[in-house]
């Protein structure tokens, strides 16, 4: 079966319709249903059931669900293994959100490379939907996200207890309007920091990335919620100073990987991230 069949299937269960599938893969919404008429013409059964609100599963269709995840991940870990360079035993890719590479990934790419010389690496940045998707697909052996989404197949794994805290650039009052820059820190964070300052007014800047809003304040001066470890630094220098009386705010990375996945390959990685942390 060509894998691309099983892929347009899980995209199509995972977004809700034809339309939204043929967007997240970039083809025609017309290459959606070929391939889905084509997957059916050999399944010998009806897997969607189409209507204006999209998409939906026939039992044949909820079946099939059961396996079309292993098949993807089966053809990844495949196709990984026949291109594993010369004098390397195996490959192991993990991927991470764009504020961990420096905190966590870079730290365990020199820890793996000391630890097991004998795995080549493959390290990929991306936002936490893509890499979760990509680790249900096979494609990522681990994930270090945030806010990860429970799904089916996959394993979740405390690896760090991060936390978000409030500084600001010396002389720099907390709340001074135009001052505060706003990170999209996930919705969980905006909940809280809703319920503990309802009247916070709007930011004078909002970005969805942390590491361009510390650079941002850094530079221009300002206030703002950012990791203790990406900040530590900067309070030790005096470049930063903490806000008094702004609490805390827990923000955990979390691993995700597959279950059927190398369990004596992922736990290495696991026990590097771990050793890390604890660094």
């Amino acid at each position: 079966m060509d894998i691309q069949l099983a892929r347009t299937f899980l995209a199509i269960v995972e977004t809700g319709s034809f339309v939204r599938a043929a967007e997240r893969l970039h083809v025609s919404q017309t290459a959606v249903s070929a391939r889905v008429r084509c997957l059916e013409e050999q399944l010998r059964r009806p897997l969607f059931v189409r209507s204006k609100a999209g998409a939906s599963l026939t039992p044949a269709g909820e079946q099939f669900l059961r396996h079309a995840p292993a098949l993807v991940q089966l053809w990844e870990r495949a196709r990984h293994q026949v291109a594993v360079p010369e004098g390397r035993r195996t490959v192991l890719a993990i991927g991470g959100e764009l504020s961990v590479w420096d905190s966590l990934l870079l730290p365990w790419l020199v820890w793996m490379r000391k630890t097991a010389a004998d795995v080549a690496l493959r390290a990929i940045i991306g936002l936490p939907e893509d890499l979760m998707d990509q680790v249900a697909q096979g494609i990522l052996d681990i994930a270090v996200v945030y806010e990860p989404r429970y799904r089916p197949g996959l394993r979740v794994e405390l690896v760090a207890e991060e936390r978000l805290v409030m500084v600001s650039t010396p002389s720099r009052t907390a709340g001074t309007e135009g001052d505060y820059v706003q990170v999209d820190w996930g919705p969980t964070f905006a909940a809280l920091q809703s319920q503990r300052d309802p009247m916070r007014r709007d930011p004078g800047l909002f970005v969805s990335l942390g590491p361009l809003g510390l650079a941002y304040i850094l530079q221009v001066g300002g206030t703002g919620y950012f990791r203790l470890g990406a900040v530590k630094p900067h309070l030790e220098s005096g470049k930063l100073e903490l806000v008094r009386g702004a609490p805390d705010i827990a923000y955990p990375a979390h691993a995700v990987y597959a279950e059927g996945g190398e369990v004596e390959l992922i736990q290495t990685a696991l026990n590097g991230l771990r050793s890390i942390v604890r660094t």
